[in-house]
Formats: structure tokens, sequence, C-alpha cells
């Protein structure tokens, strides 16, 4: 395996995360396709075995299972100075409770350390804001992500899906400030969402900002032929999430997904090489946050580090993309519900 910077830190990190929403006990969150921890253990052991060394997950994963299994796994196959712990704060850890979500100092505190303490560890590498909290002023929730990290319980800062204006404005906050920045935002970028290339990607690249990426394969899309696009143990259940990321263009996604299977054919590889290699071209993108649930699907995604495609390769994959409606940063169901409405003819497409 070989590392890669995080952006302009120091930190060394595999150029592919293994994705531990994926593993939490069943009861907790996602009785379908999450894995118990007697399934997640072998995944996360053959992970490390193979160099990964980037783990992400979150205090919503499973409602702090996936933190509690990938923090007795690590602790229990790896040394912890040769991790990368990545955890992410924000939305409702106790529902109906007041504090018991979002990006308030008190939330921030609480929650990093229930996180901590399921993971068994004293600090995380790198502490991600789920979403923005729009009820907090963003100056108290950079604030007190700064005393975080002068705490030493987190060591880099980072952020999840929004709009580019408001990472920016976050990025100037902190550095009128003098607070801790963000060294890495998780998005939402693959060969079938890429209106990300229009405003994030290029912010990032100027900031020097590394992304990982989430749904690097389209919730299974991209890893096998379109007419399966729901046989997947995850895409099965994602409903009108994943139709409203996806279903809009499917007719360019049909095409670009027969290109993707036409290319693993001539290279004699898996789809999901190709689509984990096609991130990889953009420098800008430091790892695909991969949710594996089989060691195959660990040993294809560790096999596109190292497959490189040719130009003319990448504008066969790209060619057939047209523009989709853009979601990024909307966290909100209710928010989500009143765009689609007013956008004309969109439950038609």
């Amino acid at each position: 395996m070989r590392y890669t910077k995080l952006g302009r830190t120091g930190l060394d990190v595999s150029p592919v995360a293994v994705g531990a929403m994926t593993y939490g006990e069943p009861d907790r969150g996602h009785p379908v396709w999450s894995l118990d921890e007697e399934a997640s253990r072998p995944l996360i052991k053959h992970a490390l075995e193979a160099g990964i060394n980037f783990f992400d997950t979150a205090n919503l994963y499973s409602y702090g299972s996936s933190e509690e299994i990938l923090g007795r796994a690590l602790k229990d196959y790896a040394d912890r100075d040769d991790v990368v712990i990545q955890t992410k704060i924000r939305h409702v850890m106790r529902p109906g409770r007041p504090n018991g979500g979002g990006l308030s100092r008190k939330a921030i505190m609480s929650e990093v350390e229930h996180s901590l303490r399921r993971l068994g560890t004293d600090y995380v590498d790198i502490l991600m804001i789920h979403r923005l909290d729009n009820e907090t002023p963003f100056e108290e929730t950079l604030e007190a992500l700064d005393e975080v990290v002068r705490s030493g319980k987190a060591r880099y800062l980072g952020a999840s899906s929004m709009h580019a204006w408001q990472f920016a404005k976050l990025l100037h906050l902190q550095e009128r400030h003098g607070w801790a920045r963000f060294v890495t935002l998780q998005d939402h970028y693959n060969l079938l969402a890429r209106e990300e290339e229009r405003e994030m990607l290029p912010l990032c690249a100027d900031e020097g900002v590394a992304t990982s990426i989430w749904s690097p394969l389209a919730r299974g899309r991209l890893a096998r032929p379109f007419d399966q696009a729901n046989t997947g143990e995850r895409a099965a259940t994602d409903g009108a999430y994943a139709d409203m990321l996806y279903q809009a263009t499917a007719d360019s996604d049909r095409l670009i997904v027969d290109e993707v299977g036409a290319l693993a054919e001539a290279r004699g590889v898996s789809r999901a090489q190709i689509a984990l290699a096609w991130l990889h071209r953009n420098p800008v993108v430091a790892a695909p946050v991969v949710g594996a649930r089989t060691l195959q699907q660990i040993d294809d995604a560790v096999a596109s580090v190292d497959l490189d495609l040719t130009d003319e390769e990448a504008r066969r994959l790209e060619a057939p993309y047209t523009p989709r409606y853009d979601f990024q940063g909307v966290s909100d169901t209710r928010e989500l519900e009143r765009i689609k409405a007013s956008i004309p003819g969109y439950g038609n497409h």
C-alpha cells in the first residue's frame, strides 16, 4: 500500500478508507444490511492486513454501535498510532431530548466524550461535522471545535456535505479567528454524481483541503449492471433517498454504467475497480470511503489504487454525464421535500 498526505497536512492516509457505517448491531440501526460484530471483525482485520489505515465512522451509525465495533477491532488488530480514525458528530443521538444533537458547544463536548468512550481511545485523528447545524451560530461551533483540537481529543477537523459557499465561509471564519482549520471534506462524488466539480472541488483544491468520498460506487450502481441497480442489500432499502440522488438522469446513468462494464471487461477487472480508479485520477480526492461487506470488496478497493486509466478511457466514462439537481448540504427531510416540490417536473424525470 502506498500512502498519501491528507491535503496540506503531514498525515499519512491510505488512498482507500473503510466506511464503518456497514458495521453495527442490526437491532440498533439497519437490520437489513448492517453487519454485527462477529461478521465485521474479519473485514476490519483484512483491511488492516491489506495496508488500509484509514477508517471512517460516525456517532449516528447504528447509534454508536459502529464506533464500538470498530474501536474494539482496531484495539485487537492494530497499533493505535498506525491507524487513522475519523468520526462524525451533529445528528440527533437522543431523540426528543434537549441538546440531543446539533453542533452547539454543549452538544459537541458531550458527543466527543461519548464517541471516545465507544471507540476506546483518548483521541480521534479526525473529528468531522456530519452536516451543518443551521440553528447554532457558526462561530459557536467553530470555536468549540477549536477547543477540542487544542485539548488533544482530536488531531484534525473535517466537514461533510454542504454548499461550497458555506464551506468557504467556515474556512474564512477559522482563518479570521485563528481557530483550527478543516483539513478535509467528505462529499458525494462519483461517476453518476459529478456536481461537486462545479464549485466544491475547485474550492478544496485551492484551499488545500483533501476530500474523502461517500457513496463512491453510487450505492452499488457502478458495481453491477444497470438493470441490477437495486439488487444490493443497501440499494434495495434506500428507497426515495437513492431515487433522489440518481433516478432523475436514468438515461445517462445507464450509458455510464454500461461504459464502466465494457471497460471492466476489456481490462479484466471488476466494475468497482474501474469506478474507484476514476476517482483516484482526481488529485483533490484523498480516499473513497468504501463500505465493504465482503473480503472481495476490500480487495477490489485496494487493487483500484494501482489501476491507472488512460485519458481516453476516462473520457469515455465521463462523456455521457448530464447535469442533475444538486442536493449537497441539505440534511433536513422537510427541506428536501420543499426543494423537490419547487423543481418543475421533478417527479416526471
